[in-house]
């Protein structure tokens, strides 16, 4: 990764950054539990309703949300030793970007098509990034949000929802997530691709995309420009997978069961998992919801194992031997954040208050992970994004998605079409 100012792990009197997002990231997760019902802005909008996003309340909610979002992390630019009057400056412009991406993602039909608002982050920073380029540079961190929104996520990960989601669900997401992880890293480094744009790329085909790919990089300290990359590349493929797979299901007479396990196994966005699904049916939807869910509860044992495996693998790269005292330092520490959250969420946050809370720090996380994408399109130039690596991670991915697609379907019909055990009622 390239050793920039801002944006770049810092440390400063003793503190690393990977210790200073817990108190933004617990600060907002306790104010989600305390006050379940607040509001964030809206941002679902058709030409008729447009103007209730510009209203006045929205508007003003929006820029209460800002400014809480700016005290918050200028306490963590500050105790990094970063200066808080530049970021002041900043911050702004890089939030009303965010905002920006999630008016445009809210239009019906960005959400028919499952275009989230992180491909629209991406593309307005890097529009913003190319015509002003180094401009409000102090406000430009993108791991620092990352990580932010990566400890929030962890309260999304129940650990009891893994269970209930079903033998089947929970095999067919190992199976799927052991083999295609493999699979895509070999296939990755068969194309001379290095092997830190492989973890990301393998993470994010056999997990769950985006979410997969954002755990990826933080777990490994990766290039924010390959993670720009992956991104685009999960979402661009996920929207012909959408309408090709019902299709499919419909045309070869897949039954509807075996179907939605196939979409939630295989296309890397939730949104457009539940799109295709309902395409199918209603018990297609319900197998697909299933199986992603299962595949999305993995993330924080994923990224835990990565991080350590990581650890492990530079200490073997550079002849330091991996001792206790080297994988601690060299273990990205945000990930404790993140597996705390899963478990406090877990076991010791009731599941009427985790209901309660579900859409307000849905929401928070993703204000987090807007941030950060507007932040790497500020830092990507167009002509590297293109020319990055000749195109051989695209095809990697291609290929291992076309694997993907045919092993899921194989274990589909195994665990959900009665072949192992009594095929499930969803």
């Amino acid at each position: 990764m390239e050793n920039e100012t801002a944006g770049s792990p810092e440390e400063s009197n003793g503190l690393s950054e990977d210790w200073v997002v817990f108190g933004p990231a617990f600060v907002l997760i306790a104010l989600g539990l305390l006050f379940p019902y607040l509001s964030l802005p809206k941002f679902s909008w058709t030409p008729d309703s447009v103007g209730k996003i510009l209203s006045a309340e929205n508007i003003s909610l929006s820029i209460s949300l800002g400014v809480a979002f700016l005290l918050l992390s200028s306490v963590g630019v500050r105790l990094l030793g970063g200066s808080v009057a530049r970021y002041a400056l900043g911050f702004p412009i890089v939030f009303a970007l965010a905002w920006a991406s999630k008016f445009l993602a809210g239009n019906a039909m960005a959400k028919e098509w499952g275009i989230s608002y992180v491909i629209f982050a991406l593309f307005i920073g890097m529009l913003v990034g190319n015509v002003f380029p180094d401009r409000f540079r102090e406000a430009v961190r993108t791991e620092y949000y990352i990580k932010i929104g990566l400890i929030i996520l962890g309260s999304s990960i129940l650990f009891g929802k893994i269970l209930s989601a079903g033998m089947a669900g929970i095999l067919q997401a190992l199976f799927v997530v052991l083999v295609i992880w493999y699979a895509c890293y070999w296939i990755c480094r068969k194309f001379a691709v290095d092997s830190e744009f492989a973890a990301m790329l393998s993470t994010a085909v056999s997990i769950c995309g985006v979410s997969a790919a954002i755990a990826a990089c933080g777990a490994i300290g990766g290039d924010r420009k390959k993670l720009s990359y992956v991104t685009s590349l999960v979402l661009i493929v996920a929207v012909p997978m959408m309408l090709i797979m019902p299709w499919a299901i419909e045309h070869f007479q897949i039954p509807a069961v075996i179907g939605g396990a196939w979409v939630g196994g295989t296309i890397d966005t939730t949104g457009a998992v539940v799109a295709a699904g309902e395409l199918v049916g209603e018990s297609a939807m319900n197998a697909a919801v299933v199986v992603k869910f299962s595949q999305n509860a993995m993330l924080g044992l994923a990224a835990f194992a990565l991080s350590l495996w990581w650890t492990f693998r530079q200490g073997a790269d550079e002849g330091v031997k991996p001792s206790v005292g080297v994988i601690w330092e060299r273990f990205p520490k945000f990930i404790l954040g993140f597996m705390a959250a899963s478990l406090l969420f877990s076991f010791v946050v009731g599941d009427d208050l985790v209901s309660q809370t579900k859409g307000l720090i849905k929401g928070l996380r993703g204000w987090w992970f807007a941030l950060a994408f507007v932040c790497i399109g500020l830092e990507t130039r167009l002509s590297t994004l293109v020319s990055m690596e000749e195109g051989r991670p695209a095809y990697a991915f291609l290929i291992a998605q076309g694997m993907n697609v045919i092993w899921t379907l194989i274990v589909a019909w195994l665990l959900f079409g009665g072949l192992l055990f009594p095929a499930p009622i969803l």
